[in-house]
């Protein structure tokens, strides 16, 4: 069996913890892991092999949170990765088509909580016996409350009456009272061939351009590859559900008590957490030199904890969330509107919406330290045996000064070394590249000054990550 995570969408629900570079399946907030490392824990030892579909930003994040659970050394691992996202249909087919028909796929999203995993592997087994049989199995959820922002699947025992769209309340409160209505999980499990020929089926432009796009797929490493944004731009954008499942009649339920969450609010977050005897729950992004909030008659609060001191007098039902450059306050109940945020702040062009202080690079990461409107001051960690892009800036000098580590600098036509101390100019629009050729961390300093210091002004000519392609 392969384990196929989807690892897309941005999170922008929990924003500021979770943003476009560094979504929330990937913020290590949960006992120091992720909810893609716990989605691979969760299944590595009931799948042969993992099969991950990412954006080309989050691959990078993928990468370096399954070397830390040591999972590229011991199961085959393989990539897809999506220049564009056009939803669950496609990325499902362009998958598929690249397995061996006779295979049966566990499909999950990466950014769910599962906390009974014995009941969760004996579902999983379930739904591979009805996958053998010929059918498309999904997982539903027995609902606890009437919840609106789920789908719903109308069941009787493992046969599926009908899918239903996310209700309004009132018939949220008729699914829950009814008993005949699971919440739609989003997980899945079928054999290749079954799903295809499904697709094949009823929705037959989704499947002859994801099958047209993936003989045009570039092979870009062993076990990876990505479709040109152009074929993936020609594949119409939807659902599974709305594709195949809800259109065929070979499909099955597993019931899924097995405490599953998808953590799409802060209030699923704060539902998730320890509390204490007052019912507050404190969660920490630092694991060192942790400041404990300060709460004085205050009452059923989430607070994410970061660097600085926290302190609340007499609130209750908040959701307090603290990263290096951006600070949310907002009523538990209205914690949903925090999308309404991301989009004021992206009309505003504001980087906020996108990029953490710190951003994962696939040679390393950068830290913005400082900035203003006519420069930016950064410190970057280039890995051993790792090199950036042979790149030019139009809008901006850059300054580079090496903190530790030896660099390999490539300046236009000259190629030179730095060590502690030393530094060099970088003047707009010169070729430039910046190198690690020793086997600890290279850190340095990079000062930018120029009209524009935006993370777009890179122009690519050479890239070992194919970014440029």
């Amino acid at each position: 069996m392969i384990n196929l995570i989807l690892c897309g969408g941005s999170g922008t629900r929990l924003w500021p913890l979770s943003r476009k570079y560094l979504p929330k399946q990937f913020v290590k907030i949960f006992d120091g892991e992720s909810l893609f490392q716990k989605t691979v824990k969760r299944n590595m030892h009931l799948c042969d092999e993992l099969f991950i579909i990412s954006g080309e930003n989050q691959y990078f994040l993928a990468v370096d949170q399954l070397e830390e659970l040591d999972i590229l050394k011991n199961k085959k691992v393989r990539f897809f990765l999506e220049s564009e996202g056009r939803n669950t249909a496609p990325a499902i087919a362009l998958s598929c088509f690249d397995m061996d028909p006779q295979e049966t796929v566990l499909v999950c999203p990466s950014d769910h909580i599962v906390s009974d995993l014995d009941i969760y592997e004996q579902a999983v087994a379930r739904a591979a016996e009805l996958a053998e049989e010929e059918n498309l199995v999904t997982f539903g959820i027995s609902p606890s409350y009437p919840e609106t922002g789920y789908g719903y699947i109308q069941a009787k025992g493992e046969d599926v009456r009908a899918f239903k769209e996310k209700p309004d309340a009132a018939t949220a409160q008729k699914y829950l009272k009814s008993g005949d209505y699971l919440w739609n999980s989003g997980m899945f499990c079928f054999k290749s061939s079954t799903i295809l020929k499904a697709m094949a089926k009823h929705s037959k432009d989704i499947f002859e351009a994801s099958e047209n796009a993936y003989n045009n797929r570039s092979i870009i490493g062993e076990n990876q590859f990505k479709i040109k944004k152009k074929d993936m731009q020609s594949i119409p954008a939807e659902s599974i559900d709305y594709a195949v499942m809800e259109r065929t009649d070979n499909v099955k339920v597993v019931y899924g008590e097995f405490g599953w969450n998808d953590v799409g609010s802060f209030k699923s977050l704060f539902d998730l957490s320890e509390k204490d005897i007052v019912n507050n729950a404190v969660l920490n992004l630092q694991t060192e030199k942790v400041l404990k909030p300060v709460v004085i008659n205050a009452r059923d609060n989430l607070i994410i904890n970061n660097k600085r001191q926290i302190a609340v007098i007499g609130e209750d039902n908040l959701v307090v969330v603290d990263t290096d450059d951006a600070l949310l306050i907002a009523n538990k109940s209205e914690s949903q509107k925090v999308k309404e945020i991301v989009n004021q702040l992206k009309e505003r062009g504001s980087e906020l919406a996108e990029i953490h202080k710190t951003v994962i690079r696939p040679w390393g990461s950068y830290a913005i330290l400082e900035e203003g409107p006519l420069y930016k001051i950064k410190k970057i960690t280039v890995k051993a045996g790792k090199r950036l892009s042979l790149q030019k800036h139009f809008h901006r000098n850059e300054h580079w000064v090496v903190v530790s580590g030896t660099a390999k600098v490539t300046l236009d036509d000259e190629v030179f070394l730095l060590r502690q101390n030393e530094s060099t100019f970088i003047k707009m629009g010169a070729e430039h590249r910046l190198e690690n050729p020793g086997n600890i961390e290279l850190v340095i300093i990079e000062s930018q000054v120029g009209e524009y210091t935006g993370e777009d002004d890179i122009v690519r000519i050479e890239d070992d990550f194919k970014r440029n392609e």
